[in-house]
């Protein structure tokens, strides 16, 4: 099963997608939909009016998750490039809602930035609220996954150890568009083809099965520490490939297209724009 956020009009809706055709299921998001009595069983269940999917304008998939936690350095190749040592643990981070934007939206460079730059990520969609979960209730916690861009301002990142400040620019992280529940992808665990194109050429290209803390791993990690509730996001972390690693550098810049793509997940399309527009 596909979900999805749309935009109509002054509000938003969720629904489940269906071939060519989108069925509202009566709840705001998709986040709404999760926390909802009976959850992804009541969405399969559902019938409402129906929108045309060309016409539809994808909102964030979840617009205010209570939290979006995101890992890096859990590809090899990547964490290679960055000159770094495989890492014990999940090197955890979080984003603030106010930084996620829609799967067709412009991202916007801030004007502090010279070194923006481009992140693939397959996201963790949970589904009921969790915490110290065992291994099979990560499993069951996991509703499904999407797609989502983790842009980053890299002069901010590295001023200091931590990387909060380079991660969290408002309206610079598109998610979605698409919750695609776990059974369409083979499990929690899925090995899917991930790929970044800028601008037409291919800056990542890689497999979610080479991720060293996989999505059930990052459940049970992080709901040890706080609990994870319906709707919240867990970003596993970015394949090789990236701008601030390639010699020369590449960063994004006013009019570029990024296209983030995930085997079997969806596709996400953005426009870089400055801040202002």
């Amino acid at each position: 099963m596909k979900l999805a956020t749309i935009r109509l009009g002054d509000r938003t809706t969720a629904v489940r997608v269906e071939g060519d055709s989108l069925v509202d299921l009566g709840l705001p998001d998709v986040g709404a939909v999760l926390a909802s009595p009976g959850g992804l069983d009541a969405a399969a269940a559902a019938d409402g009016q129906r929108y045309a999917g060309a016409d539809a304008g994808f909102a964030p998939l979840v617009p205010r998750p209570t939290k979006v936690v995101c890992v890096g350095l859990n590809y090899q190749k990547h964490i290679k490039e960055m000159g770094r040592d495989l890492p014990e643990y999940p090197t955890l981070f979080c984003k603030f809602a106010d930084t996620l934007v829609g799967a067709r939206d412009n991202v916007r460079r801030p004007v502090e930035t010279e070194q923006f730059d481009w992140e693939a990520e397959l996201a963790v969609v949970v589904g009921r609220q969790v915490r110290r979960a065992s291994e099979s209730e990560a499993e069951a916690a996991i509703a499904g996954f999407t797609v989502l861009n983790d842009v980053t301002c890299r002069d901010w990142q590295f001023r200091t150890r931590e990387w909060l400040q380079g991660k969290n620019w408002d309206s610079t992280t598109p998610v979605g568009p698409f919750l695609v529940t776990t059974d369409e992808v083979g499990g929690p665990r899925p090995a899917l083809d991930i790929r970044c194109e800028v601008n037409g050429q291919v800056m990542q290209q890689d497999n979610t099965g080479d991720l060293l803390f996989d999505p059930v791993d990052l459940v049970r990690y992080v709901s040890t520490m706080i609990r994870l509730n319906p709707g919240d996001i867990i970003a596993t972390g970015t394949p090789g490939g990236v701008g601030h690693a390639r010699r020369p550098q590449v960063f994004l810049h006013e009019g570029d297209t990024v296209v983030t793509e995930i085997e079997g997940v969806g596709r996400l399309v953005n426009r870089v724009v400055s801040e202002g527009a």
